[in-house]
């Protein structure tokens, strides 16, 4: 059965309940958000994801911060952001690994803005309630470097969805080596928009083919730092593609590590 990690803001209508998380900043958040709406502090996050003490593999951690959202294992969760649409993607893809029914609101903000039918139905947790973790459940996998170092010798197939001048290298962003992964397709993410929305699956599916995808592909997607590849691979997901998974600590990872091979065509 296809996965599609998006959903627009009509198909709200259909849900008994669910959670709205907002990955705005603090200010434009407190200015205006949807009702009954919490905001995931992204900032913490980010950071935490890429610390050792606080990475994935710290269950305690990420138990307690999504159970602080409200969200539960059993109500769905729809994630916005200011219409880049990768912050939502990044939460989408934290919240769904460990096992939560999270989907990325097309069009983000803008989309829903003055739009009062979206919180018909808000989720509002009981105090007490608790989500409980469980890692690689969701739809989308996640590897990381080692494995995909040892990978790369087999059939893996890599989804690069950063900007040319990385992918040649020469933006180097904070990176000490610039290039891309050997035998890494470039898809950048802005092709995979059409504005703020998240282009629609057939359009999608002829994207990936024109990079060098096919049906059946396993996939990794990654970028510099985690949004631009969560994004890509909600894509390649709403693609039809099965099997997708992320890595999600990106070159950023990659290039710090002098022994993981990196490409300059």
């Amino acid at each position: 059965m296809r996965y599609d990690p998006i959903v627009e803001p009509s198909a709200l209508q259909s849900l008994d309940s669910f959670r709205l998380l907002d990955v705005r900043d603090p200010a434009t958040f407190d200015a205006e958000h949807a009702l009954g709406a919490a905001r995931v502090p992204i900032e913490i996050w980010e950071t935490a994801a890429k610390a050792g003490e606080t990475s994935f593999e710290n269950l305690e951690y990420w138990e307690r911060a999504i159970s602080a959202l409200g969200v539960i294992n059993e109500v769905p969760s729809i994630v916005y952001d200011d219409g880049r649409m990768t912050e939502a993607a990044r939460v989408w893809f934290i919240l769904q690994y460990f096992g939560a029914r999270t989907y990325i609101l097309n069009g983000g903000w803008p989309a829903i803005s003055g739009h009062n039918a979206l919180s018909a139905r808000p989720h509002v947790p009981q105090i007490g309630t608790a989500f409980r973790a469980q890692p690689g459940a969701g739809p989308v996998g996640l590897v990381d470097r080692q494995t995909l170092k040892v990978e790369l010798e087999y059939d893996v197939k890599i989804f690069d969805a950063r900007t040319a001048a990385e992918f040649e290298g020469a933006d180097l962003r904070r990176n000490t080596r610039g290039g891309h992964l050997p035998g890494a397709k470039l898809l950048s993410h802005a092709k995979l928009l059409d504005g703020s929305r998240l282009k629609p699956a057939a359009e999608l599916r002829a994207l990936l083919a024109g990079a060098g995808f096919q049906p059946g592909d396993q996939v990794v997607t990654h970028c510099d730092g985690g949004g631009r590849a969560a994004l890509a691979a909600a894509a390649t997901a709403r693609a039809g593609y099965q099997g997708v998974r992320a890595y999600y600590l990106s070159f950023a990872d990659w290039a710090k590590d002098g022994s993981c091979p990196i490409a300059r065509d």
